[in-house]
Formats: C-alpha cells, structure tokens, sequence
C-alpha cells in the first residue's frame, strides 16, 4: 500500500497523488492508429455481492483474460476514476462500490504499481469530504492509505479538443489525470436521463473540473452531452474500463432511479467495445446510444462481431434494464 502519514480527513483530500512519470494517460497500452481494425477483448465477471474476496478474484481474472500484468503496470502511476455523483450512503445502485475501489487499487498493487490514487470532481456537490464520507469511500480510502484528488479543485491545464465533435475547441483538465501513467474508469452501470445509459466513457465527465465547467458541469451540457461524452473520452483516452454493475441503476437514472442487481462486473481495454457489452447486458442496443454510435470506427468499436467476449457470455447474465417513455433518450433503446 501507498505509505501515507496520519492525516485528519480534510488534510488526507490535499495529499493528492504521487506523481508518476512523464509518459501520459494512455500509456499501458499505446494508442492505436486504426481501431475499427481491431477485435478488442472485452471481460464479463459474474459476481454476486461485494464480498471483497469475490472483487479481488474478478478483478485478477479481468487482469488474466485481458493480457494486463506485472510488465505493463510495475513502476507505473495509477489514477482510478470511479463515479460518485451523489452522496448516499448504504444505496449501492447510485456510487461505484468502495469495494470495487478498493478490489481495483489492490489489483495494481499487486501487479507492481508505483502508486495508486483515486481521483473524482463530484458534477453536484461541492463538499468532497461529505460525498466521500456518504458514499463510503473515504473510510476505505484512509484504511488502505490510498489518496485522493479531488478533480474539481486540481489545478487545469488547457488542452487541445482531440474528438472536436462539440464547439469547444479546448478542454481544461487537471494536472493529475494528465499526469498518470494509466487512467482507469470505474464506472457504475446504470441507465441515464439524458443520455440513454452512463458507463465507462459518461463517467469521464468527472475529470472535468467544477471550476471551469460548474455543476454540474453545465458547460458541458449546453456544448452537449452527448458531443462531449466523446470529445472527452477521445482527448483523455484511459486505457482500461472496470463497470461496477454487481448492483446497478435502471429507470430515471443517474439519481433517481431503482436498484437492479445485474451481478457482473465488466472489464476492457477499449472503452466503446466495453459500454456495448455493457449495454447488451442491459438489454439495450448501442447502436442506439449517440455517443457510443459516434465513437465506433473512430475510439473503438461496438460491433459484436469485433468483441471478443472473454469470460461470461452475454446471454448468460443479461438483465433487461427498466427503460421509459416519458425520457425521451431511453426511448427505443430496447434490443432485440
């Protein structure tokens, strides 16, 4: 574990992450001149509960089956970016489980990482503290010593708009997610108000800063949602996708929806291919998702036939989502 010294819980946010070398986000595994060429391996883990002996097992099999090991992550600087969007403790479908956080960072440990942090910038509330205390996470994060970045207060930097699919010609992001080695988004799997469902790739609305964009995050909805779900994943590019979809959301999601337990946690390399089978699993289509239809060809692909599942099979542990009519983004969505 990241050796920390007692700190009390507000001087514990300010630590930050140790910074890692100069190689950039993205560099587990390289960028990829013609994805759509690709077949990207994509992981299905049943898991039942959040038994952390469970989490572990799955993760490490997600790790096995996806070709991430020791060679790729020793000495390296790992941020996990999970989601936590609203601060409600106890109510497992709303907030990545601590758990998987915590199951996720000891994986990396395991494998040789330099350093492990846990970076998010809340899109509703401005008290970090109070979201990490509700959702649970900041116990977890102080017992294992793991620190955390509090992304809406992180000192930006302006970047070239890489995916140029919204107006905005530039993205500010923080130095700390520009600065790790590898960046992984710990998505929680649930079906979304405006944008049809909220998985690896809507997770990265996170890492932009509340100082820059507000909350929650209104710059960005008003260059739109959907636009800049993909310019974001296309300029940020993480490496790794983990969707905690043990208990998920389904219906007016990403707050106010129901629980559903799905039971599976889903990993990938690619985060297209990996919010496609995270949406067959949910009985939607992801053709039928804009973001995810613009990104195909272009960050990845969402194409069965170019994902090569690994682990359960979709059929296996599909959960039809409740989807509904009156938003008119869930409309249609249904699979086949």
């Amino acid at each position: 574990m990241i050796s920390l010294p007692r700190l009390t819980r507000r001087a514990f946010l300010k630590t930050g992450l140790v910074a890692g070398a100069a190689a950039g986000t993205g560099a587990l595994l390289g960028r990829r001149s013609r994805p759509e060429e690709k077949t990207e391996p994509v992981f299905i883990a049943k898991a039942a509960s959040y038994e952390p002996a469970l989490l572990r097992r799955a993760i490490a099999s997600g790790f096995s089956a996806l070709g991430i090991d020791a060679s790729l992550v020793r000495g390296k600087t790992v941020l996990l970016k999970p989601n936590l969007v609203e601060p409600h403790r106890g109510q497992a479908h709303i907030n990545t489980h601590p758990f998987v956080v915590r199951a996720a960072a000891e994986g990396f440990l395991a494998l040789g990482a330099a350093a492990v942090g846990v970076a998010e910038g809340s899109g509703h509330r401005r008290d970090t503290v109070f979201v990490l205390e509700e959702s649970g996470l900041l116990e977890v994060l102080a017992e294992d010593r793991i620190p955390f970045v509090d992304l809406n207060e992180e000192t930006p930097a302006r970047v070239e708009n890489l995916g140029k699919a919204s107006r905005l010609k530039h993205l500010f992001l923080p130095e700390a997610v520009l600065r790790a080695d590898i960046l992984v988004s710990l998505a929680k799997m649930k079906t979304h108000h405006w944008a049809g469902v909220t998985l690896s790739m809507k997770n990265l609305f996170g890492v932009m800063p509340g100082t820059i964009y507000g909350w929650p995050k209104n710059v960005l909805h008003w260059a739109g949602i959907e636009e800049c779900v993909y310019d974001i994943a296309a300029t940020v590019r993480p490496r790794l996708a983990i969707v905690d979809g043990v208990v998920g959301m389904e219906g007016d999601g990403p707050i106010m929806g129901r629980p559903l337990a799905a039971g599976v946690l889903v990993m990938g390399r690619n985060l297209p291919a990996v919010d496609a089978t995270c949406a067959r699993v949910m009985g939607i289509d992801p053709w039928k998702i804009g973001y995810l239809r613009r990104a195909a060809g272009r960050l990845g692909t969402i194409g069965e036939r170019n994902i090569e599942q690994r682990g359960e099979a979709i059929a296996s542990v599909r959960r039809d989502f409740l989807l509904l009519d009156h938003i008119p983004a869930q409309r249609n969505l249904r699979l086949a």
